[in-house]
């Protein structure tokens, strides 16, 4: 919906409050890991429940929350990769084909070391605990990736993407796919 300032409105509330939510209970999770095995626990179900709440806003929320939104064919994920390379990368108004996959491989990352985390109290515990730490690493890298996608995204299209998941409004161009 157009706004009297220029943006619309792209992030609808449950976005926002997902999205900072599961940034701040990562970062508790990552950082309690050794120390305090309680707060590391309560982090990481917390993690499986904001997922769940995810999934299920995917495929019912509003426009640009629902996956059908953002979940772009390999061929326009490449396509726009490339663009990307050479500075004429195409805006979206919601996720781009790269940060829309970031978004799937992000939650299915998360859901790996959180079930793995769960696991690691039952049978085959030391092998529970390295696939949670490898998958704890490899997500890691993915938020890496994801941020440093945001920092491109931002600066090629001169738009403050970290605030825009804090108001949930972007500027609006006609030139918005």
């Amino acid at each position: 919906m157009q706004r009297n300032d220029g943006t619309v409105r792209v992030w609808d509330p449950f976005v926002r409050v997902f999205h900072w939510s599961l940034v701040l209970s990562y970062a508790l999770a990552w950082a309690t890991g050794d120390e305090r095995a309680w707060l590391h626990e309560r982090a990481g179900y917390f993690i499986l429940v904001l997922i769940g709440l995810r999934a299920i806003w995917g495929l019912v929320g509003t426009r640009h929350a629902r996956f059908s939104d953002f979940v772009f064919r390999p061929s326009r994920t490449l396509d726009y990769l490339k663009s990307l390379m050479t500075g004429n990368a195409r805006r979206y108004l919601g996720h781009n084909p790269a940060g829309g996959w970031m978004v799937i491989v992000l939650l299915i990352g998360l859901l790996g070391t959180g079930v793995s985390g769960v696991l690691i109290d039952g049978a085959g515990k030391e092998t529970w605990e390295e696939i949670h730490e490898g998958s704890a690493n490899f997500t890691l890298l993915l938020v890496v990736i994801h941020v440093s996608g945001v920092v491109v995204s931002s600066l090629l299209h001169r738009e403050n993407l970290v605030r825009a998941m804090l108001t949930g409004n972007k500027p609006r161009s006609s030139a918005d796919v």
